[in-house]
């Protein structure tokens, strides 16, 4: 008998076709790729066509695949992931589209097939700098305007670049570089040999 999730992937690859990379399916979820190029057409396919009908985004974020794997991954670097639900069928999709460009990674905006995804792409933006062609108001959201760099990129120093503070002498906040000395924050492990040490003592 052919499960639910199959018959959803079986409906995106009769629907989307040649606009897919992938199809997948685990653990009980539908995983599908599609090619940036074809975001536009296959965004319109999934929300009407009657076998889809994926009316609500519910989600939306970017990727930074540079770490993954332990480096081994050697696709793109940045992705954005599109959570869909369909009100009509009862169930949901995962969308992934890779950016083509690593130096300017940049999708299609999707806000005129689902309005959702306006914030959500200014986070993406924000976090991660992925650029959506066509989004009316493409700025950041969640730090400030004069913020430096995507703190969400995998290259990004924790400590962050600049840091902010009060000057009582001008008597504004003020932008300098971060004063923070890096370090590493790995935290001190107890090996079992030890606890023999300690028990010896006493």
């Amino acid at each position: 008998m052919t499960s639910r999730v199959e018959t959803l992937a079986a409906a995106l690859q009769s629907v989307l076709g040649d606009k897919l990379a992938s199809v997948s399916t685990a653990l009980g979820e539908a995983t599908i790729v599609v090619r940036p190029e074809n975001l536009p057409a296959a965004a319109a396919a999934l929300r009407d066509a009657p076998g889809l009908k994926f009316e609500q985004l519910t989600d939306l974020c970017g990727v930074d695949y540079s770490a993954y794997g332990d480096g081994a991954w050697d696709g793109p670097r940045f992705a954005v992931v599109y959570h869909l639900l369909s009100y009509s069928h009862n169930w949901r999709v995962r969308m992934r589209v890779f950016c083509p460009d690593d130096e300017l990674p940049a999708v299609d905006s999707v806000i005129n097939i689902w309005p959702a995804a306006n914030w959500y792409e200014r986070e993406a933006f924000d976090l991660y700098g992925i650029v959506f062609t066509g989004h009316p108001d493409l700025r950041r959201i969640l730090t400030d305007y004069g913020f430096v760099g995507h703190p969400f990129r995998k290259d990004f120093p924790l400590s962050g670049n600049v840091e902010m503070r009060y000057d009582p002498d001008q008597q504004r906040v003020i932008y300098q570089p971060v004063t923070i000395e890096p370090r590493d924050i790995v935290p001190r492990v107890i090996h079992e040999e030890d606890y023999a040490d300690v028990e010896k003592k006493d």
